[in-house]
């Protein structure tokens, strides 16, 4: 889908153009800069690897950090590829049962580093429209309705997980519902109710004792967020290192932060896989006047390439190994392979 949606997305915004052109453009920036872009990136999905093993310790896991680098790279892969990010934590949180983080702190954890994730980006767009306001309307202004809606499903989003966090033994009661409903439904056979009900209380009990901790601990939970928002503005940065490879000069940084910020907010909960296609329509509509009409699409493209295409292709490849590792271990210790 993702492959469909990208040749669409580029036929539309290059129709009528040369490839031989759009080659040209993208060999005239700086290697050096765009090298500073790759380690930017590297530095996004290592901050989330940073979070999630300072996380794991404070829940009394004990992961090696290459492991939570391994997760990063798995949930960033699943996150491009399913609508709306949907698929990136509960794939991390598989790797991380079959390396023995119990399913309740791999769930807590997973939970709080969306909640960071989320409430961060809210936070930065609404001190960019606070502080920043010149920049939004002047670059944005066409796509006011798209950010309209990317607050409220985002802030949505956050006030649900919140919630979650806040009461947890909702949790509890919500899963034995599920349960019964799966049962209704003739999707979970009747005699696995008592199974299915005494595992997902264990989870919730796991999961409530881990919220109670983290509550317990809120300057830690500060100190996450404060490295979200570097791991965020790492991210955010490759716009501007690409601004710098061409040579480009009179628009500053924290305006080319802004509208990065933008089209995160704008995007981010929309149901595409990878947000493709909106995402590279908004570089365009949002950066055309910065980078200018020649060179706002080889922009796109390098910022894309990086960004997302790089990403994908690197945690596609650690996917790919961490799962054949997965299938030799559960084979060497005759665990049958559920390929449903």
């Amino acid at each position: 889908m993702i492959v469909l949606i990208m040749l669409l997305t580029y036929r539309m915004l290059f129709k009528g153009q040369e490839l031989s052109e759009i080659a040209e453009d993208l060999r005239d920036a700086d290697k050096g800069w765009l090298c500073i872009g790759l380690v930017l990136v590297f530095c996004f999905i290592a901050g989330e690897s940073c979070i999630i093993h300072y996380l794991l310790r404070m829940c009394r896991q004990p992961i090696k950090f290459y492991k939570c680098l391994k997760y990063s790279f798995i949930g960033f892969f699943f996150s491009y590829i399913t609508p709306s990010s949907s698929g990136g934590q509960p794939a991390q949180m598989y790797y991380m049962k079959k390396d023995g983080v119990k399913i309740g702190f791999s769930t807590l954890v997973m939970l709080l580093v969306t909640i960071a994730y989320k409430s961060v980006l809210v936070i930065m767009g609404l001190l960019m429209l606070i502080f920043n306001f010149d920049a939004v309307s002047r670059y944005g202004d066409e796509m006011g309705w798209l950010l309209t809606l990317g607050f409220v499903l985002n802030c949505a989003f956050i006030a649900g997980l919140v919630f979650v966090v806040v009461k947890p033994n909702v949790a509890r009661r919500i899963g034995i519902n599920a349960v019964g409903l799966l049962i209704k439904l003739r999707i979970l056979r009747n005699k696995k109710r008592e199974a299915a009900i005494d595992k997902v209380t264990r989870i919730c009990d796991t999961y409530v004792i881990g919220s109670t901790y983290v509550k317990e601990n809120i300057p830690k939970v500060v100190k996450v967020f404060l490295m979200t928002f570097l791991q965020r503005t790492c991210l955010f940065a490759v716009t501007w290192v690409i601004y710098k490879a061409y040579g480009l000069s009179g628009v500053s940084f924290i305006d080319i932060i802004t509208m990065q910020v933008m089209i995160g907010i704008a995007v981010e909960m929309l149901p595409l896989p990878g947000a493709a296609g909106v995402t590279e329509a908004s570089f365009i509509v949002m950066f055309g006047e910065i980078f200018g009409e020649a060179l706002v699409k080889p922009a796109m493209l390098l910022s894309r390439g990086l960004t997302f295409y790089a990403v994908l292709i690197a945690g596609g490849i650690v996917t790919f190994v961490a799962h054949i590792r997965v299938m030799r271990s559960d084979k060497a210790l005759n665990i049958p392979i559920d390929h449903r």
